[in-house]
Formats: structure tokens, C-alpha cells, sequence
């Protein structure tokens, strides 16, 4: 199998026919053979009829069906587990992507590329509730884990199949792939891209999930630093908080033995043993991480590399 497209679905049964034409009519002008992999994510309309009824009069469908809507992010790892081709293409469902762009994806792959992301540069959303959050959260991912890309959001993205077998993906991490690819050495780019205004239903994220990003770049920043060395992440803040503790205490000493001065109800005394108590508890669970990512690592089998290929 050369390409595969992976398409998570939640209650678009008015987009699906359309985008089944589109996507058909895109990929029989390729000369590659390819599967279109639709996830009916729990959806409570009538997208998983629909899909049935396309999966009957079209053998390059593969479609899965969730028992309730366990997320994008579960979505597109299910699509991805189930992708066979060197190449995985994945998109939203709800018609905003254009399946036209996909021949602009394969050649920036055929260019030596691992992952090539969309950029939505003249996107059409809405200003307030969809525009500026997204920059933020863009501008922010960007700082934090370093991959600087400007539309982490778009789904549209053309990965080698090599990167979407190595992603581990749970919560919702589907929109920091890029910087989890390039946590295993993926070699990124991105290309502007067509987009177009809702036609069908309504978006189903808001402003709520600005809250959830900042969130989850917390967990994708220690992932990309310190996800085999936890304890430099612990270790640090607790070594400093124990040496100013200690300082203080040494301090107050001094004050106690050479000038004889009352340290009873001081609050600098206090703050120098608290100090000293946060210090060894960071050092101690940034121990006990060492150990919980080591049995990870050897129960699950899971390899510390990637190889990209072998001859």
C-alpha cells in the first residue's frame, strides 16, 4: 500500500458524501494504490450509516466504529494503527481541508521530508473564538518545545509511516504530533494550504480548550526534555531549594553562635528548614520517576531510539 488516509468523524453525516467524492476523485488521478480510513468516533447522528453505505460500493474503505467518542487524539491512533501505506495522510472530516491539497503533501515527502504539516494561512474561522487563541497557542507550543511551525492545529498532514507507528498519542496530544515526531528524530516541514468555511454543523472545540493546551504542552515539554532523565527535571529545583535552605540555616548559625542573637520565632529560620525539606522532596520524586520510567521501559520493551531504516 503507497498512501493511506486517515479521517476521524464525529457527527458529519452531511460532510461525508462530499468528502468521499473529493477524496476518491483526488487519489484515482494518483498512480499510487492507497485505503481511506474513516473513525466514527462515537458519533451520535447518522455518520457511521452513511460510511456503511460508502464502505459497501467502495473496497478501498476501511472504516472503524468507536462504542462512544473517546477523542481525536484516540481517533487518529486508531487510523494510524490500522494504516498501511509508506505514506499516511490525515484530515478532518468536516470539509474545511481540501483533499486537492494532497498531491502538494506526497511531492514535499517524495523531497526527503518524515512529516509535512498543513498551514491554514488564510484561514476561515472565526476571529475571536478560533483565530487569536490558535496564534497564541501556536506561538507558545513553538517557544516551549522549539519545533516552530505556525499552525499546530491543522490536521492535515502528511506523515511517513515510520513516524505514525513510533507516535505514542493518548489525552489530546494529537495536536502536538509535530513535536513528538521530532522527538524521534522526524524531519519536519510545513506548506500553506486551502481552507475552506464550515458548510455543515458546527465546530466542536472552543475557547475551553485553550486551557486544555497549556495543559498538555506542560506534559509534551517534559516528554521532549526529561522523558528518559526525570529526575534533571526534579533534580534541579531540588538541589537549589536545599542549598538556599542550608545557606540560610548556616547563616542564622553564625548569627546564633558568634553574636549570640535569639533565632526563637523567626521567620527566616523557618523559611531555611522549609527550603530544605521542599529540596529533598523533589530529589526524592524525581528518584521515584527514575524508577517508574526504567520499569516502563523494560516491561513495555519500549526502545530509548527509532531507527528510520535498515539495509
Amino acid at each position: 500500500m503507497d498512501i493511506s488516509v486517515v479521517v476521524p468523524v464525529y457527527n458529519e453525516e452531511e460532510s461525508l458524501p462530499l468528502l468521499y467524492e473529493r477524496l476518491k476523485a483526488v487519489m484515482d488521478t494518483l498512480k499510487n494504490s492507497y485505503e481511506l480510513i474513516f473513525i466514527d468516533d462515537g458519533s451520535t447522528d447518522k455518520s457511521w450509516e452513511v460510511l456503511s453505505r460508502l464502505r459497501d460500493q467502495d473496497k478501498h474503505l476501511k472504516i472503524i466504529r468507536f462504542t462512544r467518542n473517546f477523542g481525536q487524539t484516540a481517533a487518529m491512533a486508531a487510523g494510524f494503527a490500522q494504516a498501511e501505506g509508506k505514506v499516511v495522510i490525515a484530515m478532518d472530516a468536516d470539509l474545511q481541508n481540501d483533499p486537492a491539497d494532497i498531491p502538494l503533501f506526497l511531492a514535499k515527502i517524495k523531497e526527503g521530508y518524515d512529516l509535512v504539516s498543513g498551514w491554514r494561512k488564510n484561514r476561515q474561522d472565526d476571529t475571536i473564538k478560533r483565530k487569536i487563541p490558535s496564534r497564541i497557542a501556536n506561538w507558545l507550543i513553538g517557544k516551549i518545545t522549539g519545533v516552530k511551525i505556525h499552525d499546530y492545529g491543522c490536521s492535515l498532514k502528511a506523515y511517513r509511516a515510520w513516524v505514525v507507528k513510533n507516535l505514542s498519542l493518548y489525552g489530546e496530544m494529537h495536536r502536538f504530533i509535530p513535536a513528538l515526531a521530532a522527538l524521534i528524530g522526524a524531519k519536519i516541514t510545513e506548506i500553506p494550504v486551502r481552507h475552506h468555511p464550515r458548510q455543515f454543523g458546527k465546530t466542536k472545540y472552543g475557547l475551553s480548550r485553550t486551557f486544555k493546551v497549556i495543559l498538555d504542552l506542560i506534559t509534551v515539554k517534559f516528554l521532549l526534555s526529561y522523558s528518559t532523565k526525570p529526575l534533571h527535571f526534579f533534580g534541579l529545583p531540588g538541589m537549589a531549594s536545599t542549598l538556599i535552605g542550608v545557606a540560610i540555616c548556616f547563616y542564622l548559625t553564625c548569627l546564633k553562635f558568634f553574636y549570640h542573637v535569639h533565632l526563637a520565632g523567626r521567620p527566616l529560620l523557618l523559611l531555611g528548614i522549609l527550603l530544605i525539606f521542599i529540596g529533598i522532596q523533589f530529589i526524592s520524586l524525581g528518584l521515584i520517576a527514575e524508577l517508574i520510567i526504567r520499569t516502563y521501559h523494560e516491561t513495555q520493551k519500549k526502545p530509548i531510539y527509532v531507527i528510520r531504516e535498515m539495509k
